[in-house]
């Protein structure tokens, strides 16, 4: 289609759309005219809203509060943008917003704010039992004969000009279906006030000549930009608005103190999270911490929650926890020498003059291992002397060490911190012990509202004891959201050993998967089957865990082939053959940062889009995601390729790995440890798992 072509059909669309809703607006205004008891302001603003009835809106007018004699609720808007609580004004001066407080002519007028809000919030209960999240439901308050366009809190302030464009405008959260049953259920809480209904369909009007539009009532333009602009909007993914009832319960429950959910892969940990921090927020003036490990997730869950809350996303702060705590005390003014090749550099040397001919090598001959005790059980856990060291329990650390090798491993660990220091810098343990003392010594100036943390089985001791500190022991201050069999790093904790108590129904647990049909789940659990663990509450539990599924149509398939070429040519012939629009929900996930640059340059070559998940923000995007299975987490997509997945458990993977282990506990602990983050990767699947591999 030639540019101009294209550009006189959207002016052919848009005078379509200018004479259907000019058709519509006249009817409308003849329905609301038959409002007698109404002011013109009013009954002009309610035609507005009758115009939406025909583009599959349900108006509800003039409703009784349950529970109450007298009080009624003026309107309730339900369509494909949401549940609409609406509150209509007739004021003669024009409201104004000064100090976070709503005034007329200067002169505060009674809580109207404070009323609508409780109006919503009886609203929010009332559909939280079809599964509708809070983030859907949204107060507005409507100025007949005015001009505005602003926020207070969670309470948006529209003129009678801007109301119908800004609906219009709405992304789209509700389908046909969805809209009815809310409409019909909410007819059911909120009955009639006054014997009150309206009609839902406007009759058309005959068509007349066009003439000059001289109400002056009705920004038809801006409506029909709106009704554009929404044919032109891809809906956004449902899970945004719809939970389940259980799920919803979990967003807006109030907690006496510091609260977890977990739950297996693909059971919505993630998702109830995220509404729950857009329900905090719109019930505070202060901030809510959004707080996981991976560096590429807040960028992600950031996008997200601006398109399901826009009104309080920018109160909400995504971080990765080592990037907040290193600002947290730039702004504290604690100096931070971050430096992770001069610390590599020092432990090194540690390792050469005093681990190497220590009898750490008879467990395990490897380095890495043992800066990963350092790292994760020392420093980790915040141990500061050998006798500390000496009886601690030593999670998910497979290899049994006596006395004398704990010895061995706290004289390379004191070397390292010697070496460190000589060298003037920290490393990313230090930045969180730094960030805890700090935090610690100022708990009389509190930070945030709410604290939630996400894949909190990845943080270190040090790092769950920090954001603890950040808010203690509140109520609705700390919630933990996590799964113990999803973690992919080495080392581990309890909460008690952070002082966090989850009592009572503050510890709950997501049995139902709403991602991965059974065969991927399937598959998938087979890798951990064997593999029980220890989740953070303490209890063991075994690897193939009962759930309940949601979704039956995704499927795995597996692709065996003689060797790395073959095998490689037929992922690339399956990327290509992906239909349109696939890619974007498409994921290439390897095990090691050297695999993936072997796939990032063979998709290049193939001119197959491709984008790195550390720079993936949630936005989509028409190209294969590729990255790793650790980077992967928290992610979801339609399509997940594991090439050479198996590669991992055989030993001959393309990350780094030492034969000399191979039979040795550390061994086993290591295998353990991919299976896990191999697991991880194929639950990220919905639709298809590809699962490549070379024959043997």
């Amino acid at each position: 289609m030639t540019v101009g072509g294209s550009a006189s059909q959207r002016a052919q669309e848009a005078r379509r759309q200018e004479r259907l809703l000019r058709e519509q607006w006249q009817a409308a205004c003849r329905q609301a005219g038959q409002w007698v008891a109404a002011s013109e302001g009013e009954r002009r603003v309610a035609a507005q809203l009758l115009v939406l009835t025909e583009r599959g809106w349900r108006l509800l007018v003039d409703r009784r509060w349950p529970g109450t004699r007298a009080a009624n609720v003026d309107m309730l808007l339900v369509g494909p943008g949401g549940v609409f609580v609406i509150d209509i004004k007739n004021w003669r001066t024009a409201p104004e917003t000064v100090d976070g407080k709503l005034s007329a002519g200067g002169e505060p007028p009674d809580d109207q704010v404070g009323k609508l809000l409780t109006v919503t919030k009886a609203v929010e209960g009332a559909v939280a039992s079809l599964g509708m999240s809070p983030v859907a439901v949204q107060p507005l308050m409507v100025f007949a004969g005015q001009r505005i366009d602003a926020s207070l809190g969670r309470t948006r302030l529209l003129g009678e000009h801007e109301i119908g464009p800004v609906l219009l405008s709405q992304r789209h959260r509700l389908r046909s279906e969805a809209v009815r049953a809310l409409a019909d259920h909410l007819e059911r809480v909120f009955p009639d006030y006054r014997g009150a209904s309206v009609a839902q369909h406007v009759p058309a009007a005959p068509h007349r000549p066009q003439q000059a539009h001289t109400e002056g009532l009705f920004d038809l333009e801006g409506l029909r930009d709106a009704v554009l602009e929404e044919a032109l909007r891809a809906p956004i993914e449902q899970w945004m608005t719809f939970l389940h009832p259980d799920q919803v319960a979990l967003v807006r429950r109030n907690w006496s103190g510091p609260a977890r959910i977990s739950g297996p892969a693909g059971t919505g940990k993630t998702v109830v999270a995220l509404h729950r921090a857009a329900y905090l927020a719109r019930r505070t003036t202060d901030r809510v911490l959004y707080v996981t490990f991976a560096n590429n997730l807040p960028r992600v869950q950031s996008t997200f929650l601006k398109a399901m809350a826009p009104a309080v996303a920018d109160r909400v702060d995504f971080r990765s926890l080592h990037s907040w705590a290193q600002e947290f005390l730039h702004e504290r003014g604690v100096p931070v020498r971050l430096h992770r090749d001069k610390a590599e550099t020092a432990f090194s040397l540690a390792w050469k003059h005093v681990g190497r001919e220590s009898r750490l090598t008879e467990i395990d001959p490897a380095p890495a291992y043992w800066r990963e005790e350092i790292d994760y059980v020392i420093k980790g856990r915040g141990l500061t002397t050998f006798e500390e060291y000496a009886t601690v329990p030593r999670r998910r650390r497979k290899a049994s060490l006596r006395r004398v090798h704990r010895q061995s491993v706290w004289e390379l660990y004191e070397a390292y911190e010697s070496r460190r220091n000589e060298r003037g810098v920290h490393d990313f343990n230090d930045v969180l012990s730094l960030a805890l003392k700090e935090a610690t010594h100022h708990r009389d100036q509190p930070l945030y509202a709410a604290v939630l943390v996400d894949e909190v089985q990845d943080l270190t001791l040090v790092g769950v004891r920090l954001l603890h500190a950040l808010v203690g022991d509140v109520a609705n201050g700390l919630l933990l959201v996590g799964d113990g069999q999803q973690a992919v790093y080495p080392g581990g904790f309890r909460l008690s050993d952070a002082g966090i108590d989850i009592r009572g129904d503050r510890g709950q647990v997501l049995r139902t998967n709403y991602r991965n049909s059974k065969q991927i789940l399937d598959a998938a659990l087979t890798v951990v089957a064997d593999d029980a663990f220890e989740d953070l509450d303490g209890l063991r539990t075994p690897g193939r865990r009962d759930v309940d599924l949601t979704y039956h149509d995704g499927q795995v398939v597996r692709v065996t082939k003689p060797t790395a070429d073959a095998h490689d040519r037929e992922l690339l012939d399956v990327l290509r053959a992906l239909p349109d629009g696939a890619r974007a929900d498409s994921a290439v996930l390897c095990p090691s940062m050297r695999a993936i640059s072997h796939y990032q340059r063979l998709l290049a070559q193939a001119a197959i889009p491709l984008c790195l998940l550390e720079h993936y923000d949630g936005h989509a995007v028409d190209a294969v995601k590729i990255g790793t299975y650790r980077r992967a987490k928290g992610l979801e997509f339609k399509h997940v390729f594991l090439p050479r997945h198996d590669a991992v458990l055989q030993g001959e993977t393309l990350a780094d790995a030492t034969d000399s282990t191979k039979a040795s506990e550390t061994a086993r602990e290591r295998e353990e440890l991919w299976r896990s983050q191999l697991f991880v990767a194929m639950t990220r699947a919905r639709d298809l798992l590809w699962l490549g591999s070379i024959a043997r």
